[in-house]
C-alpha cells in the first residue's frame, strides 16, 4: 500500500506533531478545563492538517529540475499558509469558548516542529 506522503522527514514530523498534540491535550484534560484542552487540540490540528497538505503536495513532485522543485516548494508553502489562515479564522469564528493562549500556544509549538523536518535523516538504519 503506497502512502500519500512519500518523504520520510515529513512523515516523521507529522507523526511528532500529532503525537505531541494528543499528549498535551490529554495532559490539559487532566489538569485544566475542557475548553483549554479542546483549544489546544484545535491549535495542534490546524498545524497538522496544513503540514499534511504541504507534505502531500511535495510528495507528488515528479520533476528533477531546480526550477520545478522550487515551484513545487513555493506552491506547497502558499497552500499551507492559505490553509492556516482559513483554519485559524474558522476556529475563532465557530468555537466561541476558545482559550486563545492554549490554542495559539499549541499552534506555535506544532509549527516549530514542522521546521524540524530539515534535521530528520532520509536514511533507514538497519542494525
Amino acid at each position: 500500500m503506497s502512502s500519500w506522503i512519500t518523504v520520510k522527514p515529513l512523515q516523521t514530523v507529522l507523526c511528532w506533531q500529532l503525537l505531541s498534540t494528543v499528549i498535551i491535550t490529554i495532559g490539559l484534560t487532566a489538569c485544566c478545563s475542557a475548553e483549554v484542552a479542546v483549544s489546544a487540540l484545535l491549535g495542534g490540528m490546524v498545524s497538522v492538517i496544513s503540514s499534511a497538505v504541504f507534505a502531500v503536495i511535495v510528495s507528488r513532485h515528479q520533476g528533477f529540475t531546480a526550477g520545478g522543485t522550487i515551484r513545487t516548494a513555493l506552491r506547497a508553502e502558499a497552500v499551507k499558509i492559505t490553509l492556516i489562515v482559513l483554519l485559524l479564522w474558522l476556529v475563532f469564528k465557530v468555537y466561541e469558548d476558545v482559550n486563545a493562549f492554549a490554542f495559539i500556544g499549541m499552534f506555535i509549538l506544532t509549527v516549530i516542529m514542522h521546521s524540524m523536518a530539515l534535521f530528520v535523516s532520509e536514511k533507514i538504519n538497519k542494525n
